[in-house]
């Protein structure tokens, strides 16, 4: 049976020569890199060419670079250190209804802390209004935290005029762009973002590394306390094998990303127009345009997502029913939901994200069996009638 992996965004197959670059990692590279001796100076030494590759695929400076666990922790250092850096000057944070929940439940963490939260609108295609950014804005407001693109639909956020209202209010801004990493360019500067989260295994990396990028200067409390690590602000022995896995990932993807960003594209819109063409009832949830190049979010309608998800299985097809984040759960995705799709839609709604392993030949594979398993599934549901 054909396998067609079709689930990107929660994670990616680690790229070939990344799993070459840490093998030398396994054996004889085995020092601390906080060590003063000659192992320690050995790993050093690729530690801080990886944190140069990082900074480079962001356009950053390299000491503007926290190494951490995941995009996760990377969004809890920045709110919650920002949180507690700045309550003295204010504490009211601004945020959306479709955040991560790395983000969302943090947010919800501080509200039980005295915290206010401003949870702003999106409209039906998902996207935010930057003058409701600025009309949120309060006396005491010390941090704007909004997405670049979201994780379920790929719709992008116009980030760079957020952060200039942000900037010009003399509000600090965070943005999650875990999912933006590797599939559009980052110019973290030209943005006006003060911390962005980023996460290795969006990028063909392993799982179990991250970054945050803190604007050089910007001081905010530490998330996880202990030793002098990452220059004081992480503490904690370094993930070596992850972090050089990350640099390596984020060199080889810059090199490849405009090629990969228009291949992957095109199968994406082959993908969409093949379902279109084929299958009746299906919704489009996200932007039209203003979106990632390999996220396709599908309502199909009279169907439950799970069972479809399930066939597709069964066929060899891997997609998600949403977030891997939220895998388990039998709620709405709290995203549609923010774009005012009905509850029983958003039930029917399947993620395909594509990525650069992805072929023609798996676009059709699913074009194949698409019309017969929603078929042979919408017989079954008491919804539908043809």
């Amino acid at each position: 049976m054909r396998k067609v992996y079709l689930d990107n965004n929660a994670t990616t197959p680690i790229h070939p020569e990344i799993a070459a670059a840490i093998i030398p990692f396994l054996a004889g590279l085995y020092g601390n890199p906080s060590s003063l001796h000659w192992a320690g100076r050995d790993v050093r030494t690729y530690y801080e060419r990886a944190r140069l590759q990082i900074a480079d695929m962001i356009h950053a400076h390299p000491e503007e670079i926290v190494v951490t666990s995941c995009g996760t922790e990377s969004d809890n250092h920045a709110i919650k250190g920002v949180a507690n850096a700045k309550q003295g000057q204010g504490r009211h944070i601004i945020t959306t209804t479709v955040e991560h929940p790395g983000v969302l439940n943090v947010c919800r963490y501080l509200e039980n802390k005295g915290f206010t939260i401003t949870y702003l609108p999106v409209d039906g295609n998902g996207q935010i209004e930057p003058d409701d950014v600025k009309r949120a804005i309060r006396e005491d407001t010390i941090l704007i935290s909004v997405m670049y693109a979201n994780n379920e639909t790929g719709t992008l956020f116009p980030v760079k005029e957020i952060g200039a209202i942000a900037r010009e209010r003399g509000v600090l801004f965070h943005s999650d762009m875990v999912q933006v990493m590797g599939k559009i360019d980052i110019d973290i500067h030209s943005l006006n973002v003060d911390l962005a989260s980023f996460s290795g295994h969006k990028v063909y990396a392993p799982k179990g590394v991250g970054a945050l990028y803190i604007r050089e200067g910007l001081g905010i409390d530490n998330l996880i306390h202990g030793g002098h690590q990452e220059g004081g602000r992480r503490a904690g022995t370094e993930n070596v094998i992850g972090i050089v896995a990350f640099g390596a990932a984020c060199e080889i993807v810059k090199k490849e990303m405009q090629k990969e960003y228009s291949k992957i594209e095109l199968l994406r819109k082959r993908l969409l127009e093949g379902i279109m063409e084929r299958v009746d009832h299906v919704r489009l949830n996200g932007h039209p345009a203003i979106r990632l190049p390999n996220t396709l979010n599908l309502s199909f309608e009279y169907i439950e997502a799970e069972s479809l998800l399930m066939a597709l299985d069964m066929n060899g097809i891997a997609v998600s029913a949403g977030s891997a984040c939220s895998s388990g759960s039998t709620e709405p995705s709290h995203v549609l939901l923010a774009m005012g799709i009905p509850p029983v839609t958003c039930q029917s709604a399947v993620r395909f994200s594509l990525g650069r392993e992805n072929t023609e030949e798996d676009i059709d594979h699913v074009l194949s069996v698409i019309s017969d398993v929603v078929g042979r599934l919408r017989a079954m549901s008491p919804l539908y009638r043809k």
